[in-house]
């Protein structure tokens, strides 16, 4: 998969990691870019990027009826970015309600999912292209004070391998990008140093076209990924100086 000239589709790429992967992709050639964001208006500052090759499209990725419909006005795509998040902050015992939890799924999950499907052929017909969906490093453990949302990714992990196999066939590349430490309007209260988002689309691209499955694309990440391989048990231990 070559990123130069050709046609992506971002989700959530109004702010942050969605804004850093429209960034990425115009600096390495892409022909065109179709920002997506809930508010239309919400995208300005990224159609200020390049006038020319990114274009503004509304779409609610809870949206199954819109998610069909863009997904069959814009028949260029090559590659296909699953950004678009959400976190309600909740515990899974702990929190008030599940509402925060549905949300959650609708969001990181069943659109993603949705958007792979309809898609589908899309890339097939483009000669395969390529899928990014971004999860998170609460895809691999489950951090307590957002049991849900670490749920939510665990499900969009275990869906972005099934994609990855039955895409297979047809050519897609479809990659995982497990995110711990990139600077973002979810992560801004999260203490540290992080990566910028423009530096976190590169490694993302970059990843895609050498053909890797998985990418852990921050020094956070890798190096809870590695606590993690070392001693799952321990790792998850620790995790109850958290509650």
């Amino acid at each position: 998969m070559k990123v130069e000239g050709g046609v992506a589709l971002v989700t959530g790429a109004n702010r942050g990691i969605g804004r850093g992967f429209v960034e990425a992709l115009l600096a390495r050639g892409i022909a065109r870019v179709y920002a997506t964001a809930r508010r239309l208006d919400s995208l300005d500052a990224v159609v200020a990027l390049d006038r020319v090759r990114v274009s503004p499209v509304g779409l609610d990725v809870t949206d199954a009826r819109r998610l069909r419909q863009v997904a069959s006005e814009y028949g260029d795509v090559s590659l296909l970015i699953n950004n678009a998040g959400m976190t309600a902050y909740g515990r899974l015992i702990g929190a008030p309600s599940l509402d925060g939890a549905r949300q959650e799924m609708e969001t990181n999950f069943w659109g993603p999912l949705q958007l792979c499907r309809a898609f589908a052929p899309v890339l097939a017909a483009n000669g395969g292209g390529a899928i990014i969906n971004v999860l998170s490093i609460g895809a691999m453990a489950c951090f307590p004070q957002v049991g849900s949302y670490c749920a939510s990714k665990f499900a969009a992990a275990a869906m972005t391998q099934g994609v990855r196999l039955e895409l297979h066939g047809q050519g897609t590349r479809v990659l995982g990008v497990y995110p711990g430490a990139v600077e973002s309007d979810m992560s801004a209260a999260t203490p540290g140093p992080k990566i910028t988002a423009l530096e976190h689309g590169h490694a993302c691209l970059v990843a895609l076209e050498r053909g890797e499955d998985n990418l852990y694309p921050d020094f956070s990440a890798q190096a809870k990924h590695e606590d993690w391989l070392r001693d799952p048990a321990a790792f998850e231990r620790n995790l109850l100086s958290r509650l």
